[in-house]
């Protein structure tokens, strides 16, 4: 039976009034006297634990889907320390990030650890830590965390889509997506992104120094090259064989996810088929084309005749 026009004029009602609560200007007419409102952007922040919220992301995960578990892990540590606004700020709206947003897109723990690095960071600030988190995901080698069992392999993503990141784990794994292995190393990857981004909060809010730069050991045929992509540097790794170049890893790039995979997923093997970096760039991610090919270029250099 459809509601009548008082009922639903009465929940609207009281939406509006919880709506009003996650808004930094006040709805006229909604707000209770003596009610808070929410504080100016950014909000407030105060330094995160990290291995509590490794452990909620890990935990969260398996309530409701990877981008919930980053988020609640984040959320009920600022919820807890700072209060108001967190505490009004449902971790079930970032449900939805589940399983690449339901498309196989952006990693649903990415976009909840952003979404929450947004609150507390100005729109620069956020990106730049934003940005930073997606050059560790497609780095490192993940999981990390795995608190019930020890994950037969860890793989480095090729972008932070989920699709490429799960499918890259499967197959080298050798599991399908109903597998319990799968499913604990995304619990895993979830806590790993939500205490990687609570360790970037902390650095930039000065709670953490910021760890010093591991240099990467190299084989004598291992040379690192870095140029400037569209959104920042682009590092890689080439590998050679004798005189023919063997291998192109992308270690790390802060370009747009989506817009540039494109280039990551086409332009390294490119080079390998010509043993050359004249190259065509890929279609619709030129700025990133060329950073991978400098990149490259600027590895070979280093290479003693």
């Amino acid at each position: 039976m459809m509601q009548s026009r008082r009922e639903f004029l009465k929940k609207s009602a009281v939406l509006l009034a919880g709506s009003a609560l996650m808004s930094s200007a006040p709805v006229a007419g909604v707000l209770a006297e003596g009610q808070q409102e929410a504080p100016s952007h950014p909000f407030p922040f105060a330094e995160l634990d990290l291995d509590r919220v490794e452990k909620l992301g890990y935990e969260g995960y398996f309530e409701n889907g990877c981008c919930y578990g980053a988020a609640k892990a984040l959320l009920t540590e600022l919820a807890e320390k700072v209060g108001f606004p967190y505490t009004v700020i449902p971790a079930e709206m970032f449900a939805n990030g589940k399983e690449g947003y339901t498309a196989g897109s952006l990693c649903g723990a990415m976009g909840g650890a952003a979404g929450v690095i947004g609150l507390c960071c100005s729109p620069d600030d956020a990106r730049a830590i934003t940005s930073e988190l997606c050059a560790w995901y497609t780095s490192t080698a993940l999981p990390i965390y795995q608190p019930e069992s020890e994950a037969p392999v860890k793989t480095v993503a090729p972008s932070v889509n989920c699709l490429d990141s799960v499918s890259t784990f499967m197959k080298a794994a050798n599991v399908e997506r109903s597998d319990i292995i799968r499913k604990r190393r995304c619990g895993g990857l979830t806590g790993d992104v939500a205490r990687k981004a609570a360790e970037l909060l902390n650095i930039h809010f000065g709670y953490m120094e910021a760890p010093a730069p591991v240099e990467e050991v190299l084989a004598d045929n291992e040379y690192i090259g870095e140029a400037e992509g569209f959104n920042g540097p682009v590092k890689v790794k080439v590998t050679m064989d004798g005189d023919k170049i063997a291998k192109i890893d992308v270690l790390s790039h802060g370009d747009t996810p989506g817009v540039s995979d494109p280039a990551f997923q086409t332009i390294p093997q490119a080079i390998i088929d010509a043993q050359s970096t004249e190259v065509d760039v890929a279609a619709g991610a030129t700025f990133s084309s060329k950073g991978i090919l400098a990149a490259v270029q600027d590895a070979l250099s280093k290479i003693v005749k």
